[in-house]
């Protein structure tokens, strides 16, 4: 006996791009819910989708309170939204209220899918967290907290360490600075300190800092380190 398909809520007021989206989840295996406007996004919650795709443009409620309103009725279903190219405020309002990840429109199917696997495995990695990442040449033993690049053990300073473990804890996530600037110093803090301590981490973990291939910059939002592995 198969599993039931995961269902995917999309709301989004625009029809081509709920068709679109319909068409290429459903290719893929998922089952599609469609929501033109909050109203409906709301009633179809009772159908309990594993993912959501929101679009933050809506006619009948600002999206950023559907999803504070979604993410106070669920706090575990990943939620994907779609943003204007320019909104870099409210994407970045997005990420700090719950949402999982974002995608810029216009966009292609293959980021979307990305981006909805990366989601779905970050909730899987909440509930458990790997005692070894594995990225490429980058490697971190969370028991023993020991750091390898390229097999050769990398000294980090305690709060270097603490940046890396949030990264890898949210690993294929787009952290915001606040976020970040909350986990590691319990407070709001010059946000320059937390780029002092990236560009330091990076000249530690990265082949090549200037070109990073695992702490990606998400310009004017924050950072995302690159998924684990497998």
């Amino acid at each position: 006996m198969s599993a039931a398909p995961l269902k995917v809520l999309v709301i989004d007021d625009e029809p081509p791009i709920r068709k679109l989206l319909r068409m290429g989840l459903s290719t893929q295996g998922y089952a599609v819910l469609k929501a033109p406007n909050a109203k409906t996004a709301l009633d179809l919650l009772a159908e309990a989708p594993g993912l959501i795709i929101l679009d933050l443009g809506l006619p009948d409620m600002a999206g950023l309170d559907l999803l504070r309103t979604i993410r106070a009725r669920s706090e575990s279903v990943p939620i994907v939204v779609l943003s204007s190219r320019g909104d870099e405020a409210g994407k970045v309002q997005a990420l700090d209220l719950g949402a999982d990840d974002y995608v810029t429109k216009p966009f292609g199917m293959e980021e979307i899918l990305a981006r909805m696997r990366t989601a779905l495995r970050h909730q899987l990695q909440v509930h458990g967290e790997r005692p070894v990442f594995r990225a490429g040449d980058l490697s971190v033993d969370l028991v023993r907290r020991i750091v390898k690049l390229r097999d050769q053990e990398v000294k980090l300073s305690p709060k270097e360490y603490d940046l890396l473990r949030v990264l890898i804890q949210h690993a294929g996530k787009v952290l915001t600075h606040r976020f970040l600037l909350w986990e590691l110093w319990d407070e709001l803090t010059d946000p320059q300190y937390l780029r002092v301590y990236v560009r330091q981490l990076r000249q530690k973990v990265e082949a090549n800092p200037e070109r990073p291939q695992h702490i990606l910059t998400e310009t004017g939002i924050g950072y995302r380190l690159r998924a684990p592995d497998g």
